[in-house]
């Protein structure tokens, strides 16, 4: 198993993987359609879209957070 102190790194991976995965799948089918040899268009497109993705997901989480600190309700009490 993987250290805790490590958990933010794991979670920006994990999504930069999966968001990628999904989103480079649908824009790549929908540009040029299921045609011979989409996997391997859809496979580079996936690892630019990840080698992208990474960074940026660590560069906007922090933003994210305090926007979503902003925008929801503190509970009372």
């Amino acid at each position: 198993m993987i250290d805790p102190k490590y958990s933010q790194l794991l979670f920006t991976f994990l999504m930069a993987l999966f968001m990628s995965c999904v989103m480079s799948l649908v824009i790549t089918l929908y540009n040029v359609g299921v045609i011979d040899g989409i996997v391997m268009i859809w496979l580079k497109a996936w690892l630019f879209a990840f080698v992208v993705a990474l960074p940026v997901i660590n560069l906007v989480l922090p933003i994210v957070r305090r926007l979503v600190a902003f925008l929801v309700k503190k509970p009372h009490g």
